[in-house]
């Protein structure tokens, strides 16, 4: 199976979610949000094909790494190859994040049609959800940038049957940086 990027993996990543990350930076995306911040990651024939068992033993030889992010590009446009690699990384003990210009709601949907995106969801950590608004901008949010954008603790929300947030507070980081489970959600 092939997955096609915008770049090769993205080490020490400190702002695409908690902890050092690696970034997996997914090539392809149609929600053409005004202002993205990554418009070169739109062209679905754009990057460059990766084999997903080269990108699984990159992960799991990674050093130092708190977790892995898919971004991109929307990860969601090639569900099958980023849900190998997210149950690569969980095995691997590495926590995974993903952007997605998709809500929640929407992979619910997609998941009626197609199981696969329910297995995506049961192997992410958080899902930071839902299209970029220029006219929600703020820069004061924590790892997003419209207030549209949700944080979204995918444990708990499929636990609990209902959307459970990541907790917006000026403590978070310090709780974050305590926790020795390296589990950081």
């Amino acid at each position: 199976m092939e997955i096609r990027l915008a770049a090769p993996l993205q080490r020490d990543s400190v702002v695409d979610g908690f902890g050092v990350r690696t970034v997996i930076w997914t090539q392809g995306c149609s929600h053409n949000c005004p202002f993205c911040q990554n418009p070169q990651t739109h062209d679905f024939e754009g990057g460059a094909l990766f084999d997903v068992e080269d990108i699984k033993d990159e992960i799991k030889n990674l050093k130092n790494q708190d977790g892995i992010t898919l971004s991109g590009g929307d990860p969601l446009f090639q569900i099958e190859a980023v849900t190998e690699i997210a149950k690569c990384a969980k095995k691997c003990g590495l926590n995974v994040w993903c952007y997605t210009g998709f809500t929640y709601e929407k992979i619910l949907n997609l998941a009626k049609k197609n199981p696969i995106y329910l297995e995506f969801l049961q192997n992410i950590d958080v899902l930071v959800d839902g299209k970029f608004e220029i006219d929600k901008r703020d820069i004061n949010l924590l790892f997003r940038g419209s207030s549209n954008q949700r944080l979204i603790d995918m444990p708990k929300t499929l636990e609990n049957k209902k959307i459970i947030l990541i907790p917006e507070s000026d403590g978070i980081m310090e709780k974050f940086k305590q926790r020795k489970d390296k589990v950081y959600i």
